[in-house]
């Protein structure tokens, strides 16, 4: 009788579980949704004031009234290297101007990597982390929507597509 009841209540265990399991996989958004929410969405943008890479100075206050895409991105990583053709587009565009963080690469990859495949936006150094801490990114890439006037009104996650930023900037328009 012992045994039952053990059974029983691993059975009933496991099956609470499972049901556990199901109800936060059915309520979460879907994985395909780029766009998520940000403690600094609806905030003014951190500073962003860094070295790029072929030695200029920038300073995000030069882009007061424009829209800017602030990505961060290594070109070690694939959905990094997916999404590059839609920020190409959307600098080269005017839908907005594109900044790249680079996060964990090294300056000569990086401009390896824009001689062949395109880009000719600000790419910045982030040698202490700082710039990634002060937005909050946890997994590249990560790309954050700036309004004009400083406004942080987007956050994009595992790559941007062009069409989607678009709708977000026409919505602030």
């Amino acid at each position: 009788m012992r045994r039952s009841h053990v059974a029983l209540i691993s059975a009933s265990v496991v099956g609470v579980v499972v049901a556990l399991l199901v109800v936060v996989l059915a309520t979460r958004d879907p994985a395909t949704e780029k766009v998520r929410d940000s403690p600094i969405v609806g905030k003014t943008a951190p500073a962003l004031r860094a070295k790029a890479i072929d030695g200029s100075a920038f300073d995000l206050e030069t882009y007061g009234g424009e829209f800017v895409l602030v990505n961060f991105f290594a070109t070690w990583c694939v959905p990094c290297r997916q999404e590059h053709a839609d920020l190409v587009e959307l600098d080269e565009g005017g839908a907005a101007n594109v900044v790249s963080v680079v996060y964990q690469d090294s300056p000569e990859t990086v401009q390896a990597f824009l001689a062949e495949q395109g880009g000719d936006w600000p790419v910045l150094e982030d040698p202490s982390g700082q710039i990634t801490l002060d937005y909050g990114v946890s997994k590249i890439p990560e790309s954050y929507l700036i309004a004009p006037g400083g406004t942080v009104v987007a956050k994009f996650v595992r790559g941007v597509r062009a069409d989607t930023v678009t709708d977000v900037i026409d919505r602030f328009r």
